[in-house]
């Protein structure tokens, strides 16, 4: 027999908890009392099954199995939220709010311009802009959770209508006392001889920024890496190394004490446009996604690729496979 739905209740409660770290701001977070949290907890482990806490007197902690299931109730959660606001639209006769999920590059580097420069008539009262990892973003426009998304390559997937790929060449990045920064071109071959901040994910930029470093016959003795290009540039802006980053928020954002400059080699940044498939986007989505191809052909370097062409954007996404076996 299929078993019950979850308790709606018992899922807040425990979102409450993970949220706070303790029975007690969960407890103040939802308005219940810590009785009624604990007893929702409890009953919510017993109706699954396994343990979502451990407990240490008045400490808690999750379980492995509680870090999973949370990231289950967080999509559920926001699912609801998102079902009401709709519903709210639909009686209000206006138009539903827009949910967009973006990685924080593209967020903060192409989705201010391109809101501006939309008719402020296409646009809801409300829009809600999720800034997440690339895996995020195409989970939440899967999901239908999101009506749009912008997110770095690869973004292949049945379940996705793709509007358009761009491709734009990695800068450097260095503080205005960088004796580099005095370069009009900046070498790779140098750069391997300081340490290098980039990004993190082996899947995305970083698997190109490792291959340009092999293709050199070159590696950094140092490396900081990680997750978002702004941590990358504050890094910078204290002197910490030199960043090779994606060029759509550092030149977006102009932050002071940093200093773009160019390569002597090409590493593509690569990001697109996606929705869910088999959903016409609404004339304020649609209007959007015009503006944000706009704005992103204002990036140094900026391509907007052929989608027809598949086997060259797999050879830009994954590396040709001559070249794979040469770097073997």
């Amino acid at each position: 027999m299929d078993s019950p739905p979850l308790d709606i209740r018992q899922l807040e409660a425990f979102a409450a908890v993970m949220s706070a770290g303790s029975i007690t701001g969960a407890a103040r977070l939802l308005g219940r009392s810590q009785p009624a949290v604990t007893r929702h907890i409890k009953e919510l482990e017993a109706d699954i099954g396994y343990e979502l806490l451990h407990r240490s007197g008045p400490r808690i902690s999750p379980t492995q199995r509680g870090l999973q299931f949370h990231a289950q109730v967080e999509r559920l959660l926001f699912g609801l939220k998102h079902i009401r606001a709709r519903a709210e639209a639909i009686g209000a006769a206006t138009l539903p709010a827009f949910e967009f999920a973006c990685t924080s590059a593209l967020a903060a580097g192409l989705i201010p311009d391109a809101l501006a420069a939309v008719d402020p008539a296409l646009l809801p009262d409300k829009i809600h802009i999720q800034s997440l990892s690339a895996e995020g973003v195409v989970q939440q426009v899967l999901s239908h959770a999101a009506d749009f998304g912008l997110a770095s390559l690869p973004v292949e997937h049945p379940g996705l209508e793709v509007h358009w790929i761009g491709e734009a060449p990695c800068i450097a990045a260095l503080a205005p006392n960088d004796p580099f920064a005095q370069q009009d071109v900046v070498s790779l071959r140098d750069i391997a001889k300081r340490r290098v901040i980039t990004m993190a994910n082996p899947y995305r930029l970083r698997r190109r920024v490792d291959d340009a470093f092999a293709v050199a016959k070159t590696a950094p003795a140092q490396m900081i890496d990680a997750n978002s290009s702004l941590t990358a540039l504050a890094l910078v802006r204290r002197g910490l190394g030199v960043a090779i980053v994606e060029p759509v928020m550092a030149c977006a954002l102009e932050l002071e004490g940093v200093m773009l400059r160019p390569l002597d080699v090409e590493i593509p940044f690569l990001f697109g446009a996606i929705s869910p498939a088999a959903h016409p986007l609404p004339p304020g989505v649609a209007a959007l996604n015009e503006a944000v191809l706009k704005a992103a052909a204002l990036i140094p370097g900026f391509r907007l690729h052929d989608l027809a062409s598949a086997d060259l954007l797999s050879d830009l996404v994954y590396g040709p496979k001559d070249h794979e076996n040469a770097l073997r």
